[in-house]
């Protein structure tokens, strides 16, 4: 479960070339950002295992599982094509690769380090070793196939791992991807994506399948070397950002067919519902690539020429400003609220209520660490003393 940490609605740098009618800013992506992460909230909410499990009901508990299995790896890929589609519609030719990892570490590691010591101080030090904590405090737990390293200390942690390294990658991608005749993307862009979808079939063929490991309370019929290598290991999920920026250069040299965002939405939900009749390495890497990319190029599309979208309202917007923090927050706040409420299990409306609580808490929380930490971080850090003065 992962999410891009962009915020196109107020960061996106105005572009130094393309057409005049392009806007560097795309509210309706922001809005689509809260969704996005709070499907992976449901994935983690709908887990069968005790760390958050609330419902008592065995048969509903199971049924809550399988229908909010595969959201978490929808909003993941969501937000790694996001990613790659906003940072290069927004990318400037007057720009240093210093000063965009700049921006980025001023974004992403603040917040970060924070998450991760709250889960560190509630729960995660009473069983993580230390190796393990370090190795996910620097990001770099992502490359190793084990679920003690994976899933350790904050459980959306491993995806800022895959984001450190799409941008270490982006300003030299951006450049050779700046080369490709605009005629010839959409092969780029076909070729990639065939990429994505065929990722689960290379991997069942060459990767061990034994032994099997339970996904998300079922047996998944992946081993850890599989998951990790489809799922989680980053040079393979770089197919998905640079398949965003891909997505990005085609739309803004008017080389992308726009099909809406109702088709699309239709299309996404089309997706996941084979996505839950797939095999679980289809079902997170293979059957939403497409509708995701249609979707977010028909809400950018539709910014650009200024119609109406329902993501860009001010409501929208908001949630999607704190919605990097929501991410960061809402596993700390599932597991620390399960473990505050003890070892009891409660009755369907019970349950739901708790966990609509447990929403409204990450929501409150996460505003906080976007108001109090990510904003001024970005804004003090985000620039150098010496860029600052000479804009001065």
């Amino acid at each position: 479960m992962t999410y891009s940490v962009l915020r196109p609605s107020r960061e996106a740098p105005e572009r130094d070339t393309g057409p005049a009618s392009r806007p560097s800013r795309l509210p309706s992506l922001t809005g689509l950002r809260f969704p996005a992460a709070l499907l992976v909230f449901v994935n983690h909410a709908g887990l069968t295992v005790p760390q958050v499990r609330l419902l008592a009901d065995d048969k509903l508990a199971v049924a809550l599982n399988r229908a909010t299995q595969n959201t978490g790896a929808l909003g993941v890929t969501f937000f790694f094509v996001l990613s790659g589609f906003v940072l290069a519609w927004s990318a400037r030719p007057s720009d240093t690769t210093r000063a965009f990892w700049r921006r980025r570490f001023a974004k992403i590691y603040p917040n970060y380090v924070i998450t991760w010591a709250l889960a560190m101080v509630l729960f995660a030090s009473a069983y993580t070793p230390t190796r393990v904590a370090l190795a996910n405090l620097f990001m770099v737990h992502v490359w190793v196939p084990d679920l003690q390293y994976l899933l350790s200390v904050n459980l959306a942690s491993w995806s800022l791992g895959c984001e450190l390294v799409f941008y270490a990658s982006f300003p030299l991608l951006n450049r050779l991807f700046l080369r490709i005749d605009p005629a010839r993307l959409k092969y780029w862009i076909g070729g990639v994506t065939a990429a994505i979808v065929l990722t689960p079939l290379f991997t069942y063929q060459v990767l061990p399948n034994t032994p099997a490991i339970p996904v998300n309370g079922s047996e998944g019929g992946a081993s850890v070397k599989q998951l990790w290598f489809a799922y989680n290991f980053p040079p393979v999920r770089l197919l998905d950002f640079a398949l965003g920026m891909l997505v990005a250069h085609a739309v803004l040299n008017g080389r992308w067919r726009n099909i809406g965002l109702a088709w699309s939405s239709l299309l996404l939900a089309g997706g996941y519902w084979l996505g839950q009749h797939s095999d679980v390495l289809y079902a997170q890497r293979s059957t939403s690539i497409v509708p995701i990319v249609l979707l977010i190029a028909a809400a950018a599309t539709a910014d650009a020429e200024g119609r109406f979208t329902p993501f860009r309202n001010r409501t929208m917007v908001w949630l999607g400003e704190i919605s990097f923090a929501f991410y960061l927050l809402h596993s700390v706040v599932l597991i620390h609220g399960r473990k505050l409420l003890g070892h009891d299990l409660y009755s369907t409306p019970v349950a739901f209520g708790l966990l609509t609580l447990l929403l409204a808490v990450t929501v409150l929380t996460s505003w906080a660490l976007y108001a109090l930490v990510e904003r001024p971080f970005t804004r003090r850090w985000s620039t150098s003393r010496r860029a600052r003065a000479a804009a001065a």
